[in-house]
């Protein structure tokens, strides 16, 4: 038995069970500390990213979207995949912004990376935080953008929607906490092209090799 905090979770073999558009499933064999193996069911994410918009009027930008796999519509901040290979991710935050939201915005920065469930998926979502905010023609691409709704509600009301369970969205909730941080000057958020460890890469480079 090693020392915790020190062994190696090499893995042994893997298996591919479903490679769809968006996601994959592979089944890895994992090392385990003791000497044994054990299964591990991983889901391949090509990554996203969202942006917490905030207006000079201290006003977040929210969407309402419908979400199959909960069944319901749920507030969030606008967001989107990063499935266009080779553009940067503050390139398709800003695009996502226009394209569900009808905003540009001059000033960008980046407030925190939210793994969404790591205990089986390598998703990550980075949160951007996007200010200097100007109206553009929205470009709502397919049917579930052009059903979403859009609103702004103060920031400090968004942080009680989040506290009331009304904002369940992860990246939403790490997003929007963040961002009253920032804007109330407790801390400062980094760049927007600041390192990301943990971008998933795997899906994407499944993708690009086809």
């Amino acid at each position: 038995m090693t020392e915790p905090g020190t062994h190696e979770f090499d893995v042994v073999s893997t298996r591919d069970i479903h490679i769809g558009r968006v996601v994959g499933l592979r089944v890895d064999e994992v090392a385990m500390p003791g000497g044994a193996t054990a299964r591990r069911e991983v889901v391949e994410h090509l990554g996203a990213v969202a942006v917490c918009a905030v207006d000079d009027n201290g006003g977040v930008t929210l969407i309402h979207q419908y979400r199959h796999p909960v069944q319901d519509r749920l507030w969030e901040l606008p967001a989107g995949l990063l499935d266009v290979d080779g553009e940067d991710p503050v390139d398709t935050a800003a695009r996502e912004l226009v394209e569900e939201a009808g905003l540009a915005a001059a000033r960008w920065d980046t407030l925190v990376e939210v793994a969404a469930s790591p205990g089986f998926t390598d998703e990550v979502v980075r949160v951007y935080l996007a200010r200097d905010l100007t109206a553009v023609p929205r470009q709502a691409h397919g049917d579930e953008e052009a059903d979403l709704t859009i609103t702004t509600v103060p920031l400090d009301d968004a942080v009680g929607m989040v506290l009331a369970g009304e904002i369940v969205n992860g990246a939403s909730v790490g997003g929007i906490l963040a961002a009253h941080t920032v804007i109330a000057g407790r801390r400062s958020p980094r760049g927007p092209h600041a390192p990301w460890r943990h971008r998933p890469m795997t899906f994407a480079e499944r993708l690009r090799d086809d």
